[in-house]
């Protein structure tokens, strides 16, 4: 099949590093003298015909940029055959001839349905912090998003350690707690709690407790959303009773692990997919999510490439008992 006119959208959550991506499928493209269509609000804007030309001129200085200058939605739509059908008859109407979809496990369920029904090529780049896809070391978004929570961490222990106080710190991580893992163990943290780890209650007030007598002027406990307790606030209404000495604090830090100026580390890691996405649709190939797994270029079949929970590394959650001591 002769590739012409390449589409690109995003969906779902937004992540920072999805300009860069945007940015390196439009100027491979047209390296390659193909044409490039942007869809407007994800898989939406396939249906409501929101798709519109971009140029090299166009992708000029967003990478630096957070967010999606496509705009992203999550599309109820989409999942319909009236949905498809529609958005089928569009990209006919633009004579697209391959898309390229960013995105996370909704996304590319929804790329292989729509790829299959209509014989359409698909490839998929993993846009989300949560890291949580099967077929990439690292998703598009994550070191960001781990980053911004550094930053508001080291800031949030400044006035823990000048009141003495206990802050329970509550990230991203609905499913998946690496976001919590990783960002926990920069930050220092006394304890980490993730859905992949039962809570033990009992250890942890124990745990804080001792490091009241050993008189730690702070203390940090980064908490996943998806903590078997139901988050920060229910953890800290369920601890505060056996910790009555504690001055206890909770800080939700919510969407700003969204936003914000991507890393040089995602900027590079959607480069190197979006450059990888183009010139794999040239070659007529479709159907996967490309991924970097030890700093190499792989393909991950869409079934494959779908949200885990995975096994969190044995290693570095003793490492995390150590270090916290």
């Amino acid at each position: 099949m002769s590739i012409k006119t390449i589409a690109v959208l995003t969906s779902g959550g937004d992540s920072p590093g999805m300009n860069a991506a945007i940015r390196a499928i439009v100027r491979t493209a047209a390296y390659n003298n193909l044409n490039v269509m942007g869809v407007m609000h994800g898989y939406n804007g396939l249906i409501n015909n929101e798709i519109k030309q971009l140029t090299s001129a166009n992708v000029g200085n967003i990478i630096q940029h957070g967010g999606t200058i496509l705009k992203t939605s999550r599309s109820k739509g989409f999942v319909t055959t009236e949905g498809m059908q529609q958005a089928y008859n569009n990209i006919q109407k633009h004579h697209i001839d391959a898309l390229i979809v960013i995105g996370g496990d909704g996304t590319f369920k929804g790329a292989q349905e729509f790829g299959t029904i209509y014989n359409f090529p698909i490839i998929g780049l993993p846009g989300t912090i949560d890291n949580d896809l099967v077929g990439t070391d690292f998703t598009i978004g994550y070191d960001t998003a781990i980053n911004t929570v550094v930053e508001a961490v080291d800031r949030i222990r400044d006035t823990a350690a000048s009141h003495d106080r206990l802050f329970f710190v509550e990230v991203m991580g609905r499913d998946a707690g690496l976001i919590a893992l990783r960002s926990g163990i920069g930050v220092g943290a006394e304890a980490i709690l993730m859905p992949e780890t039962p809570t033990q209650l009992n250890e942890l007030i124990e745990k804080l407790t001792n490091d009241q007598r050993r008189k730690k002027s702070s203390s940090i406990v980064i908490v996943a959303e998806g903590e078997e307790e139901g988050g920060a606030y229910a953890l800290v209404k369920r601890l505060q009773p056996s910790l009555p000495n504690f001055d206890i604090r909770v800080s939700i830090l919510g969407h700003i692990q969204r936003g914000g100026s991507p890393t040089a580390m995602d900027r590079v890691l959607a480069s190197r997919m979006g450059y990888a996405a183009v010139n794999a649709i040239i070659q007529n190939q479709s159907g996967f999510m490309i991924g970097v797994i030890h700093n190499k270029i792989a393909q991950t079949p869409f079934a494959q490439a779908t949200k885990h929970i995975q096994t969190l590394d044995a290693d570095l959650l003793k490492m995390i008992e150590v270090l916290a001591m």
